[in-house]
């Protein structure tokens, strides 16, 4: 079966935070021919970054909360629990992004960097990609308040142990889909890290 698309035009809506596009374009389909003219909206950024930091000596993982704009529509709690995370500039490589941003937001060094995936959050309007990562830290003195008032972060790190971070996950306590895919990595994962740095 062959494979194609065609856009036919496209306009830029706005430019802020994401830049917003509204696209007309067809695509083949899977029974043969083309589809009708179709419009669909498109938030675009670039790729980011995401990082599990996960100290295997201690068994515990670092989390953040910060106020995040999306569940306001939906009278969800904005202060969400994720993970680090941060947008790809130009010239950077996804593993810098990663190291850096665990600084910033969490005030702390990556030992190893260990690639998870990579993924697209909501690909039905965003062309948001994510490469995941878990990043081996050392946990002891991690905590309180981060993140660059330049970028108006303000972000509380906190330091739970790996079985406290499964509650929170199994009760739904943690309601970003990253954190939650990232975790759900750990949790598979996890025997085989430690062993590797002697704690299992």
């Amino acid at each position: 079966m062959t494979r194609d698309f065609e856009v036919l035009r496209e306009e830029r809506l706005h430019g802020g935070f994401f830049t917003l596009l509204r696209m007309h374009l067809r695509h083949t389909l899977h029974g043969g021919g083309w589809s009708e003219v179709l419009t669909r909206e498109l938030y675009h950024r670039s790729s980011c970054v995401a990082v599990v930091p996960y100290d295997p000596i201690a068994d515990r993982v670092v989390l953040i909360e910060q106020f995040r704009v999306g569940p306001l529509k939906s009278g969800e709690n904005p202060w969400l629990l994720e993970i680090v995370a941060g947008a790809v500039e130009p010239g950077e490589r996804p593993d810098e992004v990663a190291h850096r941003e665990t600084m910033e937001e969490a005030g702390s060094r990556i030992r190893e960097l260990i690639p998870v995936s990579e993924f697209f959050t909501t690909p039905g309007g965003c062309s948001e990609s994510i490469a995941l990562y878990c990043g081996i830290v050392d946990s002891a003195g991690l905590g309180g308040v981060h993140g660059l008032a330049e970028e108006h972060e303000d972000i509380l790190v906190s330091v739970i142990d790996f079985a406290e971070a499964m509650v929170l996950l199994g009760e739904g306590r943690i309601r970003s889909a990253i954190p939650i895919i990232g975790l759900q990595w750990l949790a598979l994962n996890r025997d085989r890290i430690r062993m590797r740095y002697g704690a299992a």
